[in-house]
């Protein structure tokens, strides 16, 4: 097989499995295009379009939930219109920030050694917090307070630092707040969509003159070879995640990232 298709089924297995995982999907992508001696603009299209079939996964593991939010809202349901208040507010700050920072945000995309050490530290925090967060009885998304919900997405922001991971900041920052981890990852998941959506239409659209282009050596087939994989990848890391960390908690990612980053950061500051 090529090896441009080999290195996009391996950049498509790396997103869908850390989209939703406290790691940074994002970090891991510019690492790894690094690693494998790549140029990261040649593969910043594809680094993008590959997200969207990631956050689709969320859509076909939870489309039960989105379609009884959907007839509950026609309806007037208290309920579903509080869960759509909780996602939209929690959505608006990336929102906003993700517009008036973007230059700084790309600028950041382009370091390798930030990741490394953002991937440390997002590590330390997520010790710290397991430590010392105590936690609710699990309750749905709908039932948060709307406060509560702008808060969790105020901290998403942090992650637009890349290697601090969107899902881990807003994981993390609803244990913070006292939530449960179910509650927390399931919000994370939800949340993912509106942001991911919004930030990857941004993206496509300021690189809308590359797309369908050949200008560079990622074309097409390697665009639906990611993308294909990243869905599949993260159909299955979905299913797992929640039971997972409800029984085991997050440390075992916390050290998953202090690990690769400190051989992350070696590995650069020896090149």
């Amino acid at each position: 097989m090529d090896s441009l298709n080999l290195t996009a089924i391996a950049l498509g297995i790396v997103e869908g499995l850390t989209e939703f995982l406290p790691v940074s999907s994002t970090g891991h992508l510019v690492l790894a295009t690094d690693l494998f001696g790549y140029n990261l603009k040649d593969w910043e299209v594809f680094n993008i379009v590959i997200q969207l079939p990631a956050i689709m996964a969320v859509v076909v593991v939870y489309w039960r939930t989105f379609v009884d939010v959907a007839v509950g809202a026609v309806r007037r349901d208290r309920e579903s219109l509080h869960f759509i208040r909780n996602v939209l507010i929690a959505f608006i700050p990336a929102a906003i920030l993700g517009v008036l920072l973007k230059k700084k945000i790309d600028f950041l995309l382009e370091s390798p050694l930030v990741v490394a050490i953002a991937l440390i530290v997002g590590g330390v925090a997520i010790i710290v917090i397991e430590r010392f967060a105590r936690q609710r009885r699990y309750e749905p998304v709908s039932a948060l307070p709307a406060q509560r919900s702008f808060m969790i997405g105020l901290l998403q922001c942090v992650a637009m630092i890349p290697g601090i991971s969107r899902s881990g900041a807003t994981i993390m920052g609803a244990l913070a707040m006292g939530e449960n981890r179910k509650t927390a990852a399931e919000f994370s998941f939800f949340l993912a969509v509106p942001t991911m959506f919004g930030a990857t239409a941004k993206q496509l659209w300021d690189n809308r003159h590359a797309l369908g282009t050949h200008a560079g050596p990622v074309g097409l087939t390697q665009i639906a070879i990611g993308s294909v994989v990243s869905f599949v990848v993260a159909l299955v890391v979905i299913r797992l995640f929640i039971g997972y960390v409800s029984r085991h908690g997050f440390i075992p990612f916390a050290v998953y990232r202090i690990v690769v980053g400190s051989f992350a950061l070696i590995w650069l500051l020896r090149m």
